[in-house]
């Protein structure tokens, strides 16, 4: 007797519409994420975005990329003539040139990334309006931007250095030069924490953008730039060094020249404001981008 076989149909898939999605955009809720599991994913546009703004600052330029060279030895000589000769601010007796340019070359990376990441939402309003990627990858890339143009004027600063390391007795580096991948880092995370900052607020409060870059030039002299902390009235070098920028430059120049002040507990203090900056900035930003379109 033969039995019979029951053949089971398969049951049938169904495809919806959903399965066909490569990305699927959900609010963001929680203030405190700073994405970074989508930042990875989104590297190459991180990479794209260094790339536009290392390209495009000096596009159709006669001098291009010696522009990165020119402008902080301009500014150098110009600090030489003024606050060097005409003002004889002092220098703990080091020669004006490498002294300036220290101070410069650690400034710039700072007020540079701070002034293009401060303008992030309303110079970006027409992409961020079209398209969908992570916000944080614009002024992250600006970051990332500046710190290769640092990388170029550091070459600049090592060979004057170099220089007067070699045919001068007036410099006398030390080991807390290895510390200079860190100062760069506090440098980075608090520019990027400030600028997460101002960016979210220009977007309601223009006027904010112009304050910035007034801000930055003067926080500039309230930083020892142009002259050592140790030629400051004790009277006021709290207040200058209540500025966390202030042990970064000290530091730089200690390590580098070997004249200045440094401390673990200045060095201390300016990590800290980077990290409570980068807190303060993640929370705004994440808050602002939701509903930024509306007022930009």
């Amino acid at each position: 007797m033969e039995t019979a076989e029951v053949m089971k149909a398969p049951n049938p898939v169904i495809k919806t519409e959903a399965d066909d999605w490569t990305e699927i955009i959900a609010p963001q809720t929680r203030l405190l994420d700073l994405g970074l599991k989508d930042l990875w994913r989104y590297r190459d546009l991180v990479l794209l975005f260094v790339r536009r703004d290392f390209v495009s600052t000096y596009k159709q330029t006669i001098l291009g990329p010696i522009w990165f060279f020119v402008q902080p030895l301009l500014t150098t000589l110009t600090f030489i003539i003024i606050f060097g000769n005409v003002a004889k601010l002092s220098t703990d007796g080091l020669p004006m040139l490498v002294f300036y340019l220290a101070g410069i070359t650690v400034w710039n990376y700072f007020s540079q990334s701070l002034t293009a990441t401060s303008t992030v939402f309303r110079d970006n309003a027409h992409i961020f309006g079209k398209v969908y990627f992570p916000r944080l990858t614009m002024p992250l890339s600006i970051v990332i931007s500046n710190l290769v143009r640092f990388g170029i004027q550091f070459i600049l600063f090592a060979g004057v250095w170099g220089y007067y390391l070699v045919f001068s007795d007036k410099i006398h580096p030390n080991w807390l030069i290895v510390l200079t991948p860190l100062l760069v880092v506090i440098m980075g995370v608090l520019s990027l924490g400030l600028g997460m900052i101002f960016s979210a607020l220009t977007t309601k409060y223009r006027d904010l953008a112009i304050l910035l870059t007034f801000g930055v030039q003067l926080l500039m002299y309230a930083t020892p730039v142009i002259y050592p902390l140790s030629s400051l009235p004790a009277t006021f070098r709290w207040l200058i060094m209540a500025n966390p920028m202030t042990s970064i430059v000290e530091t730089f120049r200690f390590a580098f020249l070997g004249s200045g002040t440094f401390s673990w507990g200045g060095l201390g203090y300016s990590f800290l404001i980077a990290l409570l900056m980068l807190f303060l900035g993640t929370i705004i930003f994440n808050k602002v981008q939701k509903s930024f379109t509306d007022t930009v």
